[in-house]
C-alpha cells in the first residue's frame, strides 16, 4: 500500500471539502478553482461529481457549500463519543456561556469534533467542527499533547515542554491568544481507552469565572464521559 501510486483526482477532491469547510461561507467555482490551483473547468468536473454524491450543494447563484450528506458521513466519526459528549458540551456551554467542544488528535493536528454555542449569550466565539490548528498550540492541544508519551509528541520547545508538564500536574491547560487573537481557551484532557486522545475545551474573549472554575466544570463532564464509556 505504501507504493502505490495516489489518486491525483480523489486528492483534489477531498481538497475541495477541506477548502469549503474551511471558508467563511458559500463559494464560487471560480473561487474553488483558484484555492486548488486548478483550471476552471477541471474543479468544476470535481464539484459535479461532489454533488451527485450530495457532498457539496449549488445555491440559485451557483455557489457552492458543503451538502447535507456530509453531515451524515460526519455524525459517524466517533458516533459514540460525540453522542455521550453532545449533552455534556451543551450543558458546560449554557452554564459558562461559552462555547464548548470537543478536541480529537488527528496526525500532528487538533480537530474540532464537535461543539456547541450557548443558548443565551450576547456574544460567543464560533468553534466550528472541522477545524483544526497545529496540537502545538492552544489549550486542547497542551491538553492532547500531555497524553502522549514523550517518544509520540511532536518536537516542542522548552517553553512547550513546560507547559505540558503542568497540565499533567494541574491537570488542565490553558492559552490566550494562541489559535485566534483576543480569545482564551481552557482545556481538559479525555483519555478513553481505544480511541484517540481527546479534549474539552471551552473558547471565550472574557469571563466571571477564573481558569480553574472552568477547568473544574470541564473535568466534571470528562468524567462523565468516561464513565458512560466506559473508559
Amino acid at each position: 500500500m505504501a507504493d502505490a501510486p495516489a489518486s491525483q483526482t480523489l486528492s483534489r477532491g477531498i481538497r475541495i471539502l477541506e477548502i469549503l469547510a474551511d471558508g467563511p461561507g458559500a463559494l464560487s467555482i471560480d473561487a474553488v478553482a483558484a484555492q486548488l490551483e486548478v483550471h476552471r473547468s477541471i474543479a468544476y468536473r470535481l464539484l459535479r461529481t461532489l454533488e451527485d454524491h450530495r457532498l457539496v450543494a449549488r445555491d440559485a447563484a451557483g455557489l457552492v457549500a458543503l451538502g447535507p450528506r456530509m453531515a451524515a458521513l460526519a455524525a459517524g466519526v466517533a458516533h459514540d463519543l460525540q453522542a455521550e459528549a453532545l449533552p455534556e458540551l451543551t450543558a458546560v456551554a449554557n452554564e459558562l456561556g461559552m462555547t464548548c467542544f470537543l478536541g480529537v488528535l488527528d496526525g500532528d493536528e487538533c480537530i474540532t469534533l464537535v461543539s456547541v454555542e450557548p443558548r443565551h449569550a450576547v456574544a460567543s466565539v464560533a468553534q466550528r467542527p472541522g477545524a483544526r490548528h497545529p496540537v502545538t498550540v492552544g489549550a486542547p492541544g497542551k491538553a492532547i499533547l500531555a497524553q502522549l508519551a514523550d517518544a509520540d509528541r511532536p518536537d516542542a520547545d522548552a517553553a512547550l515542554r513546560a507547559q505540558v508538564a503542568d497540565v499533567r500536574e494541574h491537570g488542565y491547560a490553558t492559552s490566550h491568544d494562541e489559535v485566534i487573537p483576543t480569545v482564551q481557551s481552557v482545556a481538559v484532557p479525555l483519555a478513553l481507552r481505544g480511541t484517540r486522545p481527546a479534549a474539552l475545551a471551552v473558547v471565550h474573549v472574557a469571563s466571571r469565572f477564573d481558569d480553574a472554575e472552568i477547568a473544574a466544570r470541564l473535568q466534571r463532564s470528562a468524567a462523565t464521559i468516561r464513565e458512560a464509556l466506559g473508559g
